[in-house]
């Protein structure tokens, strides 16, 4: 720990506050402005959809103007586009709504690398303690978001209007903290020199596992998370319990990112992963047994730590894919991959939670759980054929 990763770390808590805070509300927020209840979750959709959309931009923004300066300009996004969102909720716009959280997705693809600027900041062979680190800021989020979302429900005439105009201070906060923070200078490609193709990058074993795990891994996080609370109001749950389910959710995703990074440098990557997948195996188990608080705050919280496992173990595998003259490049690739998933689990969310109900959500996420079970096997099974 220095003192620019601690400074990143509240950034990471910051950027999370704002992200859990979007995934608590919008859901709610669309299903009461939406011309369709199928139609709920558009606005979380729209929000990971620009993530997906604008990952490559906020790559080629970063190598053109820097780690700071990229990080800047995705905190004056999240400025613009809560302040839309507010005007939205006031004035009853669903498709504004649902406009602002497609921009607001620059500011998540953007925030997204401050797991892979945590690297450059420290030693080399302290780079999975540097991310668990970072990711560990989430922390905040977790207690911040849910908070600042059942304490401004009421705050303005409409419901949860408040929150936006909360976060816009929370984007402030995180712009500030950015500005104290002077990142490395980004390694850029000499003329003829700018590393292999996307295509190439793409085909190695390595980046295909990695991306596998962590667009899989937060497929399944954020099929199940976006309709906790309509799944939990549906079953006459009240939204306090919701945010205690989403706040031990989010606990859940980020405390044991304290322990993983060093579990990851004892037992290897791989099997952290595993253990990742089989968690998931869990919350299903346990989210198909009953639809009572307890049911769905174990079934989260399981489902969070399975995330974390399978995050940051994809994260760290990840950074073995490339080299530092292709950095950005790989990087804008990843997550175009992990928020192109979340989009479809996004869209796909509210219409199984509205229509087919919580169990057959539960049974549908085991189609990625398998998916990604099978990519690490199958990179382990060519590791040990190699060795």
């Amino acid at each position: 720990m220095n003192r620019k990763l601690a400074l990143l770390v509240l950034a990471q808590g910051l950027f999370l506050t704002n992200n859990i805070c979007f995934m608590a509300i919008n859901g709610l927020v669309g299903l009461a402005l939406a011309p369709k209840p199928w139609m709920a979750t558009l606005p979380i959709c729209a929000y990971v959809a620009g993530g997906a959309l604008t990952a490559r931009l906020v790559g080629r923004h970063q190598l053109r103007f820097g780690r700071r300066r990229g990080f800047q300009i995705g905190l004056l996004v999240a400025l613009f586009s809560c302040t839309m969102s507010l005007w939205s909720v006031m004035q009853q716009q669903f498709w504004g709504l649902v406009l602002a959280t497609l921009i607001a997705g620059y500011y998540t693809a953007n925030a997204a690398l401050y797991r892979f600027a945590a690297t450059e900041l420290v030693a080399p062979e302290k780079r999975e303690a540097a991310i668990s680190w970072v990711l560990g800021g989430g922390c905040l989020g977790a207690v911040g978001g849910p908070l600042l979302a059942r304490a401004s429900k009421d705050l303005l005439v409409a419901p949860f209007a408040g929150a936006y105009l909360l976060l816009i201070g929370v984007a402030l906060a995180g712009l500030v903290l950015i500005s104290l923070i002077d990142f490395p200078p980004l390694a850029r490609p000499s003329p003829g020199q700018g590393g292999r193709s996307g295509a190439a990058l793409v085909r190695q074993p390595v980046f295909i596992v990695a991306l596998a795990a962590s667009a899989l891994g937060y497929g399944v996080m954020n099929l199940l998370m976006a309709a906790t609370p309509i799944a939990m109001g549906q079953c006459g749950l009240p939204f306090a319990d919701a945010g205690l389910v989403l706040q031990w959710h989010v606990l859940g995703m980020f405390v044991p990112s304290f322990f993983t990074g060093p579990l990851i440098k004892r037992v290897g990557v791989l099997p952290v992963m595993a253990v990742g997948v089989l968690l998931n195996l869990g919350c299903v188990a346990f989210a198909l047994s009953g639809q009572d608080l307890d049911h769905f705050l174990g079934a989260l919280l399981l489902l969070g730590i399975g995330w974390n496992f399978l995050y940051i173990g994809g994260t760290t595998l990840f950074t073995q894919a490339y080299r530092p003259e292709e950095k950005t490049r790989a990087q804008g690739l990843m997550d175009t991959g992990v928020y192109a998933t979340m989009t479809l689990t996004s869209f796909s969310s509210g219409a199984l939670v509205t229509t087919g109900g919580w169990q057959w959500m539960n049974l549908a996420s085991l189609v990625p759980i398998a998916l990604c079970a099978a990519a690490l096997g199958w990179l382990a099974q060519r590791q040990r054929r190699a060795r």
